[in-house]
């Protein structure tokens, strides 16, 4: 799978091919086709290896905040590193073993903390569509770095053409900011009894 990641973080999800997968690993088709059916199992194979990267042993360790605010954490890296496949992990675990693992591991924690299943639920979908769109692409590095785009027209961006060459730092802390957000949010409802059962 290492040779199908590679083509997919370089050139994207469209470039990856059971033909060229073949032909680049220097085997046939058919013999590809022994260890994988269809284009589809490769790129399970393919997302649930990234998703097999996300460390969860803060989990049962760590207060389940804490627990869910470094696991986001390791969870937006991994996908950061591989950005191309980010579409394809945020379809949902399907039958990949890992992907399910983490969803298992973040859910059981969630409710063996207090949660109600479907608070669980709720909470570990929010998390995982808040780290899957913070990594599919840069929200700083959109804005283009001519001032001239602005100057006339968006005066409250006037600075925004200095955005694309800090666009890592940025984009890191508004994850940050946002994580913060979304953890003391379910904290506050943790804390107020707010725990729909229904």
């Amino acid at each position: 799978m290492a040779r199908a990641l590679e083509i997919i973080d370089a050139e994207g999800l469209a470039e990856l091919s059971t033909r060229r997968l073949a032909r680049e690993l220097r085997v046939s088709a058919p013999s590809l086709y022994n260890h994988f059916r269809t284009k589809e199992d490769i790129l399970d194979a393919v997302a649930d290896a990234i998703v097999a990267r996300v460390d969860l042993s803060m989990f049962g360790r760590l207060p389940w905040p804490d627990a869910l605010t470094g696991w986001a954490r390791a969870y937006r890296a991994v996908l950061v590193a591989h950005p191309h496949a980010v579409p394809l992990i945020a379809r949902g675990p399907g039958r990949r073993p890992a992907a399910l693992r983490l969803a298992e591991t973040v859910f059981g924690a969630l409710v063996d903390a207090g949660w109600p299943p479907r608070e669980a639920t709720s909470i570990g979908a929010a998390m995982r569509y808040f780290v899957a769109g913070s990594a599919v692409g840069s929200f700083a590095g959109g804005f283009p770095a001519d001032a001239s785009v602005y100057a006339s027209d968006y005066p409250q961006l006037s600075d925004a053409h200095l955005l694309s060459s800090v666009s890592e730092a940025v984009d890191e802390r508004a994850f940050e900011v946002g994580l913060s957000a979304l953890v003391a949010g379910f904290l506050a409802r943790f804390s107020s009894g707010d725990r729909r059962s229904s």
